[in-house]
């Protein structure tokens, strides 16, 4: 089985929205940028922490692990914090199923396979709790770009109904609650439905799309969902969208009303994602692939040389005999802090 489905639940907003996007980004190689690496870092801190926490693991083992851990270079006393509150609020969720139904399952990173409704369809749920008549779900994002919303989320909603597929013969579930977890941004958000709602959802909404997105079928069609995309930068649908906003038919200043100031702000923020993406993509393949662009040239920029690491810099330096006043220099503070 593949490490990621084609049909992924992470990306299923944009496949859902766009059908043939998925065999598109299929020819793209993955590429992990350093934010996603620290994510699966603090998950992986969650995961050892909750699986301590449940029994799953001794002591000994577990700080073992933790040690290991706490000497990666991701490891920080930010991140600890913010995966400890993902951690907090799981236990507390753990505890609170246990209090309804005496013999809870708890599970983490738990497979999910809906494939009954999408071609291949599988995903990992960070902590799945079946209690009488409720299954929970509840996901844990460290990002602290934008807060992501558990209502109409349709990775949380595939996840869930891979849970129904797997536990519904040994458990009778009525209601799924779905939570998403985002510490950085103090960002807690619930959605719950019925599972003949989940289900119907399925049915009409979303195996028509899957069975497009497997066979390479349907309309390209540019929105919202397209931020993560991987063709994002030279996808011709989003141009022509872009390209059309940028021939808008604006009046003079004086004369635009309140909708039209919204309008053309929208419009705005729309195309510069737009072409910062497509300048972005250029910049790369220039200088990583040798690509050279009609009408431009690539200039060598002014070379900025910095610390990686300036802790361990100055722990080295003074080690080596350096005294702290040659090594460190004293600036102004700002005139924020003075006020303070």
């Amino acid at each position: 089985m593949a490490k990621h489905a084609l049909l992924s639940a992470s990306g299923s907003n944009r496949w859902i929205n766009c059908p043939p996007s998925a065999r598109l980004e299929e020819v793209i190689k993955e590429e992990a940028s350093e934010y996603a690496r620290e994510g699966s870092f603090a998950h992986a801190l969650a995961e050892l922490k909750l699986a301590h926490y449940l029994g799953n693991l001794t002591s000994p083992k577990y700080n073992t692990e933790l040690k290991r851990l706490k000497q990666d270079g991701f490891y920080s006393e930010e991140l600890e914090d913010y995966t400890q509150a993902y951690v907090d609020f799981a236990i507390e969720k753990i505890n609170e199923a246990r209090a309804r139904t005496k013999d809870a399952v708890a599970l983490l990173e738990a497979k999910l396979d809906y494939s009954p409704w999408v071609p291949e369809g599988f995903g990992t749920g960070d902590l799945v709790l079946i209690t009488d008549g409720v299954l929970e779900i509840t996901d844990f994002k460290y990002g602290a770009g934008v807060a992501v919303s558990a209502v109409d989320n349709s990775q949380m909603r595939l996840y869930a109904l891979g849970a129904i597929h797997q536990f519904s013969m040994l458990y009778d579930i009525q209601t799924v609650r779905m939570t998403i977890v985002q510490p950085r941004l103090d960002s807690i958000s619930t959605d719950e439905m019925t599972v003949d709602d989940l289900q119907y959802w399925a049915t009409n909404t979303v195996m028509g799309a899957a069975e497009k997105a497997w066979n390479g079928e349907g309309e390209f069609k540019s929105g919202e969902h397209c931020r993560f995309c991987k063709v994002k930068a030279t996808c011709r649908a989003r141009a022509e969208v872009n390209m059309q906003l940028a021939r808008h038919d604006f009046k003079p200043p004086a004369l635009l009303t309140d909708d039209e100031i919204a309008e053309v702000m929208f419009i705005a923020d729309e195309l510069q994602r737009w072409v910062s993406d497509v300048q972005a993509y250029a910049l790369d393949r220039a200088v990583n692939h040798g690509k050279q662009w009609p009408g431009y040239k690539l200039v060598e920029g002014r070379s900025y040389r910095r610390y990686a690491d300036e802790v361990e810099a100055a722990k080295t330096l003074i080690a080596a005999g350096f005294d702290e006043d040659k090594i460190y220099s004293k600036s102004l503070l700002g005139i924020t802090a003075m006020e303070n």
